[in-house]
């Protein structure tokens, strides 16, 4: 049993029993609840009924006085006609100071990102399951399942006052996502079947999707964090290049067009020091480093992300208001202070140095976060996630710099071994205050893609005889003298690599108690700690053998393609070349010769066809053949240590008392940081 004589005593029993069983996740998470660090979900209402809309607007001090100089036209001016208004949590707000967080630098570009999460088309509620309206006032799906329409806030804009209209999505699909100079790879949300799919303006306002196949899936994909409904923020940064739309009136200067050839535009970006003018454009695109790049999201960057400061102000032109009629935000801004690593970020937490922080939050550090509660006037609050795995060890069935590697990689029972070799007792109680729940990466037994009874336990369970008798059938027997087992190939030591990026979680420490377990079946692992843009640099160039990550996002069908499946080449841990092979319709990378892994991408595709009945049996297979095939091994899930862990100041208004914690929730952005206020 874990002490608990460092939590306050003012915590009482119910603390202490948080902290007392490891070995029962179950009933530990339910002793979790009854400790009251755990509230009720709740969010933001939007007010849809332009009747209940106020009539009359205020706006920050700050923008008054620049309206009074000339400097911004007046506040109903810069709203759209098509408002959106939210009723916050708790009461209006007032107007007023900065958001302090800390972040880890320029790879911690996520860190912004989801506050700007309000900048997708469609956005869920708090519970994480119902759409809510976002930039677009409505949509419909075609009865066939083959158009469906965006219908847009009329008179929205951007931060620079231009309008924000259906030519922004024309111009990302025709100019961005059309050249293949930028996007050499289709992305799979726009090609189901290995269809591609087409943007079409019906009118300034109306926006049209269109396939040739039914694609009732699209309608859910503009509801996640996706390739096409993630937004701008998300995904047009750190060199991606979806989101569906763009700001045309900024950024056709930097693509090829009728009057600038692409010799013109690298020579104009090679007079600005980059490579080429798609090396600028990316940088042109990036809201994280471009300060003149016009949003939609609340704020707006003014000094970029690749200092030790990253700065952002409210943006003028904001469309939504809250039922006064305040424009939001009510934060002037945000800053975010560069942290030299995560334990520096957790004092810092613990200090009070910040206002709220969720990110990067060490659950492990639990007991003494509470004790230092009332000398950092802060609050905290545990949020559940429902992902089957905080900690899952992708195995790269692409790799090929080392054909004896990949060819355990690629074996189903090398996997179900090491595997079954994993303590994951040991693991929840070390890492995770045993309040996780241990098994398979499988979602949550409370969702509708839980695929069953047995399906938690299975190859998830410690079991080092039957994990040695695994290795050993395979024809792993020859051992050196510390016990290790040697390749087939020319006797030496079999070494694997595991990439673990210091992130949400301490994912190499994690890393290397797992390959301490795994010494004990004979099998050497290197845990190399690697920084985040690079890690992904590596996994998107097919370089790395093992991959750790948090399979959040894999809650629901639609988000299968962010880290459970290799589908999305920007994050296939699974296999890079497979999905550069899935998204491509068969035209780059390579197929699966594994009928199991060929099954599930068939599978997938053809979800995008089915409707939600269809598609959650479809998932439930899905997950089958993905645990029974360990490509990805599980470890605990279903915690609050992924963004979970949230340290809040007791100056802040309007925190709702639990959030949602999952990928599409975009924690901290689904529970509408604009509506936070400092109440002093």
């Amino acid at each position: 049993m874990r002490s608990i004589r460092r939590l306050p005593a003012a915590l009482g029993a119910a603390a202490a029993v948080i902290l007392a069983s490891p070995s029962e996740p179950v009933w530990a998470q339910n002793a979790l609840a009854e400790s009251g660090l755990i509230g009720e979900l709740e969010g933001v209402t939007i007010i849809t009924d332009p009747a209940q809309w106020p009539t009359s607007f205020n706006e920050a001090p700050e923008l008054a006085e620049m309206v009074a100089s000339g400097a911004l036209p007046p506040v109903e001016e810069r709203l759209p006609e098509d408002l959106m208004v939210i009723q916050p949590v708790g009461e209006i707000g007032q107007y007023g100071g900065i958001w302090r967080r800390g972040f880890t630098g320029p790879g911690d570009n996520e860190n912004g990102n989801r506050i700007q999460a309000s900048d997708r088309p469609i956005l869920v509620d708090h519970t994480g399951a119902t759409p809510r309206p976002s930039l677009a006032k409505g949509w419909q799906m075609s009865e066939d399942g083959k158009t469906f329409t965006l219908n847009l806030r009329r008179g929205l804009k951007w931060s620079d006052g231009d309008p924000f209209t259906a030519d922004d999505f024309v111009f990302w699909y025709e100019d961005i996502y059309g050249n293949p100079d930028i996007v050499p790879t289709p992305i799979p949300d726009m090609t189901p079947e290995g269809k591609p799919g087409r943007i079409v303006k019906a009118d300034d306002y109306t926006v049209n999707f269109e396939f040739d196949v039914p694609f009732f899936l699209f309608e859910e994909l503009m509801m996640g964090d996706t390739l096409i409904g993630g937004g701008q923020a998300v995904r047009q940064s750190d060199k991606r290049t979806a989101g569906g739309y763009a700001p045309g009136h900024y950024l056709a200067q930097y693509v090829p067009s009728d009057t600038k050839s692409v010799e013109e535009l690298d020579a104009e970006a090679k007079a600005e020091g980059f490579d080429n003018w798609v090396a600028r454009l990316h940088f042109k695109k990036d809201w994280t480093l471009n300060p003149e790049l016009p949003v939609l999201g609340p704020f707006r960057t003014v000094q970029p992300i690749n200092n030790a400061n990253w700065v952002m102000e409210r943006n003028p032109y904001y469309w939504a208001v809250d039922t006064a009629g305040n424009q939001l935000p009510y934060f002037d801004g945000v800053a975010m202070s560069v942290v030299e690593n995560l334990e520096v970020l957790n004092l810092r937490a613990m200090a009070g140095d910040y206002d709220l922080q969720e990110r990067h939050i060490d659950l492990g550090k639990l007991p003494v976060i509470l004790e230092n509660q009332e000398a950092g006037n802060y609050t905290v609050h545990l949020d559940l996630a429902f992902n089957g795995a905080d900690a899952i060890y992708q195995f790269n069935q692409t790799y090929d710099a080392d054909p004896e590697i990949a060819k355990w990689l690629t074996n189903t029972d090398f996997r179900r071994a090491l595997s079954l070799a994993i303590d994951r007792d040991q693991l929840n109680e070390t890492f995770w205050l045993g309040v996780a729940t241990p098994g398979s990466p499988a979602p949550g037994e409370v969702l509708p893609y839980f695929p069953g009874e047995g399906w938690r336990e299975k190859w998830s369970t410690y079991d080092p005889d039957e994990a040695n008798r695994l290795l050993d059938s395979i024809g792993l027997t020859e051992k050196d003298a510390e016990g290790y087992r040697l390749r087939t190939d020319n006797g030496e030591r079999l070494r694997l690599e595991v990439q673990a990026v210091q992130a949400f979680l301490p994912w190499p420490r994690i890393s290397e108690m797992v390959a301490d377990q795994w010494r004990q079946v004979g099998i050497q692992a290197d845990v190399k700690d690697t920084e985040r843009s690079l890690a992904f640099t590596r996994t998107q160039a097919n370089e790395h053998q093992i991959m750790v990550w948090n399979n959040g996002g894999t809650e629901l069908l639609y988000l299968f393609p962010r880290h459970a499946i290799p589908v999305d080449p920007t994050e296939a841990f699974m296999g890079p070349e497979f999905a550069k092979w899935y998204a491509s319709n068969g035209a780059q990378g390579r197929a699966p010769e594994d009928p199991n892994m060929l099954k599930i991408l068939e599978l997938f595709r053809s979800a995008a066809g089915q409707k939600s009945e269809e598609r959650i049996e479809t998932a439930k297979e899905i997950w089958k053949i993905l645990i029974d095939q360990q490509y990805g091994i599980g470890t605990v899930g279903q915690s609050p240590a992924l963004m979970g862990v949230r340290l809040v100041s007791n100056k802040l208004g309007n925190i709702p008392s639990r959030n949602c914690i999952a990928q599409h929730c975009r924690t901290p952005g689904g529970a509408h940081p604009e509506t936070w206020y400092f109440k002093e």
